[in-house]
């Protein structure tokens, strides 16, 4: 997950910082330090991802265009 993937991410489920590091189990500065493209720990990085995909957000790499966001189709 790409700084600016969290922060569209957060955008497209109406979340602010609080809420994000609410749901993940870390601070505000947290994500604001992600946010801002500063590295955090892998394990960190990888529950702040988890918990935007189990809200409905799917990733979508770099492949040929930039890096996105988009919501998971329906099961």
């Amino acid at each position: 997950m790409k700084p600016i993937q969290c922060k569209l991410a957060r955008t497209a489920l109406g979340w602010g910082v609080v809420e994000l590091a609410k749901a993940a189990g870390v601070s505000t500065q947290t994500i604001v330090r992600l946010e801002r493209g500063e590295e955090l720990r892998e394990k960190t990085l990888a529950r702040i991802q988890e918990k935007l995909e189990e809200a409905g957000i799917e990733f979508i790499p770099e492949n040929g265009g930039g890096v996105g966001v988009r919501f998971r189709s329906p099961s």
